[in-house]
């Protein structure tokens, strides 16, 4: 294996001192030195095809035993020393103080055929910032983590990608539902791959222990490895890095409203300061639409990450990040300002996203009554986002389909359909009709602009526990139909039919398939 090394983040930055594994307060550097746990029988799962050739890697170095080694922690390249990283946050609104990288350990940064990576393995075991975990990660979390991140990397949302799937063959203990009944289950490694990992808490871990000096180097830093085209680093130049920062974060909360995904636990130590959709835990898609859906258990009673709150709470995120980055301008008129474009920017977005959705073109104020009105028929029974929208592009612009049995196999209980909710949703249909009348784009055309933003296929959550259930005895095959399945997610993929369905009614309140834990 010949990876083109360039470990900037850990030359430019200066470390913690102390070299112990031993979880405690990281008060001097900005990473802390610490190599993966080794493993007892480490086996390779997959890898994905993409990630190893942007990185330069030839199908004889994935399939050889150094590789093996090296994705499951049980060596390291001579020339590097892997790392986790000090960050802090805010967890469900709530300032935590320190956090950091408690099972994810850094092997190395290089320079692949497009871009700058850093590899990351996540489950690698523990480190200081660890508190009371181990360090771990289990199968059914890192099949999630794997499948859902090439996954995100298709539907064309900002993401870290994944480079391979591993099994430790050391059991972990955990507490599926943190019910007082822990189990053991098949320990995994995911190798994560990103230009950076570093997270709004990264910065905010600084401002918090009134640290400037070490806040400028790590701003200073991110603007000249990550945003350079801005400049050399100012007051004036701090500021146009934090407005980059919020048109990625509005970018990506628009994308996940798209395509229905829930984050499940936006806390800031899991916001990208490149954008990406990071951390992948108890999230889930939309199945019926509903604005006020979570997946996480740890958030069941206040819903404070539900899907129609993202934008709001990336909104909430980006004020602490100001907060972090006020000390280096010490003004507040650029921060609001910049923070109010974003209030304005995800009207404007959010109206553009959904007109793509539904083929209107040149959208405007007059659409938003149209736009509430199918938003409100969505809601009058269980009704699945993804297919729904999917089918719409099948319909003509002179009714002659009718737009109610068109869409009928996105309705999740039969007997709701009641002459009500037919009524209404045949006016919407009619509003529809006349609204794409007046446009000069053909039914075809139409069709096809909707179906490049309205995917098909996602990585619904009991199709993930599917791929879990037959990994756990000992089946990898579905994990790999997934796969490829999933990196085609806007064709027709008639072969992969059966994979275009509603969630079936034994998912409803499975555990993995509903609800998930943020041990998920």
């Amino acid at each position: 294996m010949d990876f083109k090394l360039n470990n900037r983040f850990s030359q430019k930055l200066p470390a913690d001192p102390n070299t112990e594994n031993s979880r405690r307060q990281v008060t001097e550097g900005f990473y802390s030195f610490v190599n993966p746990r080794k493993t007892g029988k480490p086996q390779l799962l997959h890898v994905s095809e993409e990630m190893r050739e942007e990185l330069g890697l030839l199908q004889s170095d994935v399939q050889s035993d150094e590789f093996l080694n090296l994705m499951t922690g049980n060596s390291v390249l001579p020339e590097t020393k892997p790392y986790a990283m000090l960050y802090g946050g805010h967890q469900f609104g709530n300032w935590a103080g320190q956090l950091g990288d408690g099972r994810a350990i850094n092997l190395f940064e290089t320079e692949g055929k497009t871009g700058h990576w850093a590899l990351q393995l996540k489950g690698a075991g523990e480190t200081p910032y660890s508190r009371s975990a181990d360090g771990l990660a289990v199968l059914r979390s890192s099949i999630r983590e794997y499948l859902m991140s090439e996954a995100m990397y298709h539907l064309g949302v900002p993401t870290t990608r994944a480079l391979s799937l591993a099994l430790t063959g050391d059991p972990v203990l955990r507490d599926v539902m943190y019910d007082g009944n822990p189990a053991y289950e098949k320990g995994a490694v995911v190798c994560r791959v990103a230009e950076s990992f570093l997270r709004f808490g990264n910065y905010q871990i600084f401002t918090a222990r009134n640290n400037i000096k070490g806040l400028q180097q790590l701003v200073d830093y991110t603007i000249e490895a990550h945003f350079p085209h801005l400049g050399k680093p100012s007051k004036d130049v701090y500021l146009q890095f934090f407005d980059e920062v919020t048109r990625r974060t509005l970018d990506l909360m628009i994308h996940w409203q798209r395509v229905g995904f829930v984050h499940g636990v936006m806390n800031t130590d899991n916001m990208s300061i490149l954008g990406l959709t990071i951390d992948y835990g108890p999230y889930g898609w939309l199945e019926g639409f509903d604005w006020g859906w979570t997946p996480n258990t740890t958030d069941r009673q206040h819903k404070r990450y539900r899907y129609g709150n993202q934008p709001n709470i990336g909104l909430w995120n980006l004020y602490q990040l100001a907060n972090a980055l006020y000390p280096l301008v010490d003004e507040s008129e650029g921060f609001e300002e910049i923070l109010d474009r974003y209030k304005s920017g995800y009207a404007t977005k959010s109206l553009e996203m959904m007109a793509g959705k539904l083929g209107l073109q040149n959208a405007g104020e007059a659409d938003l009554e149209l736009i509430a009105d199918l938003e409100a028929c969505l809601q009058l029974t269980e009704t699945d986002m993804t297919i729904f929208f999917r089918k719409l592009g099948d319909f003509e612009k002179d009714a002659s389909v009718n737009g109610f049995d068109l869409i009928s196999d996105a309705f999740y209980n039969a007997e709701e359909l009641t002459g009500a909710v037919k009524t209404q949703w045949n006016a919407w249909f009619s509003a529809y009709a006349k609204r794409i009348q007046n446009q000069n784009l053909t039914d075809e055309a139409r069709s096809a602009a909707m179906n490049r933003v309205n995917p098909k296929y996602v990585l619904r959550n009991y199709m993930a526990q599917l791929a879990i259930d037959a990994a756990d005895e000992g089946d990898y095959r579905l994990i790999d139909e997934l796969y490829e399945l999933l990196k085609k997610p806007y064709d027709e993929q008639p072969e992969n039919g059966k994979w275009f369905a509603k969630r079936p009614e034994w998912a409803r309140d499975k555990v993995g398939c509903s609800m998930l834990s943020c041990s998920s």
